[in-house]
């Protein structure tokens, strides 16, 4: 991945640059995307512009325009490469069951 495209800025003016095209694409105006996916135009036309937007209103503009299987496989468990990895235990990460541990 090039350099720039590890800055958060430059990665959400490239998603708001891929948006304005699919709907460009499809011959969609703001208006029609906007109405489509709920979005207010007035968003839509901030994002396209600094790419800038909610994440849900994102996934909103993703399902109006067809893309949202793209952002449900965003951060899946990535496949194993061997053997050894279908082999290692997995590790479950969160909270204990019942809050606060007695220390007495």
């Amino acid at each position: 991945m090039p350099v720039q495209m590890t800055m958060p800025s430059s990665i959400s003016r490239a998603l708001a640059e891929r948006v304005r095209a699919r709907r460009l694409d499809r011959g969609w105006s703001r208006a029609e995307l906007a109405a489509r996916s709920g979005v207010a135009i007035e968003t839509l036309k901030k994002f396209e512009r600094t790419g800038q937007v909610s994440l849900e209103r994102l996934v909103r503009l993703a399902i109006a325009l067809g893309s949202h299987g793209e952002i449900a496989t965003l951060f899946q468990q990535p496949m194993p490469q061997s053997l050894e990895d279908l082999e290692r235990p997995t590790r479950k990460r969160g909270r204990t069951q019942g809050g606060t541990q007695n220390l007495a």
